[in-house]
C-alpha cells in the first residue's frame, strides 16, 4: 500500500468515526416505548473496529513518514512540520496585513484617525513568499506520498 492511500483511509475512517457518532447522538436516547432508529450496541462495534483500523494507519503512517528521506537534510516527518509551521506564519502574517488595512470611513475631521504601524505590503509579500513555499513542500509531499510503500 502507497503512503498516499494509508492517508486516504485514515481520512475516511475519520469521517465515518464522526458520522458513527451523529447517528449514535440520534440513537442514543428515545422516548420510553419507542425504537431507537439504529441498534446502539451495533454502531459502538463498528466504531471500535474503525479505531482499531485507524490505530493502526496512524502508526504505519507515523513510522514511514519518520524513515522516509523528504531531501539531504530531512525526512518526511521534518518536512510537515515545516510545511504546517509555514502554513500557520503565512496565516499569522495575513491576518495581521488585514487588520492593519481595514479601512476606516470618517465623516468628519474631528472622528479619530487610524493609522497603521505596520508595513502592510512588506507582510502581505512575506505571506506571499510563505504560501509560495508551503506549495512547494505540499506539492512535493504529495508526490513523495505516492512513490512511497507504507511501512
Amino acid at each position: 500500500m502507497k503512503l498516499a492511500e494509508a492517508l486516504a483511509e485514515r481520512s475516511d475512517c475519520q469521517t465515518r468515526l464522526e458520522d458513527i457518532k451523529k447517528r449514535l447522538a440520534r440513537s442514543a436516547r428515545v422516548q420510553e416505548g419507542e425504537q431507537p432508529a439504529e441498534d446502539s450496541a451495533e454502531l459502538l462495534a463498528e466504531s471500535e473496529r474503525i479505531f482499531s483500523r485507524l490505530l493502526e494507519l496512524v502508526s504505519s503512517i507515523n513510522r514511514t513518514n519518520s524513515k522516509t528521506v523528504f531531501d539531504e537534510k530531512r525526512t518526511i516527518s521534518d518536512a510537515i512540520a515545516e510545511r504546517d509551521i509555514t502554513g500557520k506564519k503565512r496565516d499569522f502574517l495575513a491576518s495581521i496585513a488585514d487588520a492593519a488595512s481595514t479601512r476606516q470611513d470618517r465623516y468628519s475631521k474631528s472622528e479619530v484617525k487610524f493609522i497603521a504601524t505596520v508595513s502592510i505590503a512588506q507582510l502581505q509579500r512575506k505571506a506571499d513568499l510563505l504560501s509560495k513555499s508551503f506549495r512547494e513542500l505540499d506539492t512535493k509531499l504529495q508526490e513523495l506520498n505516492w512513490q512511497t510503500e507504507l511501512l
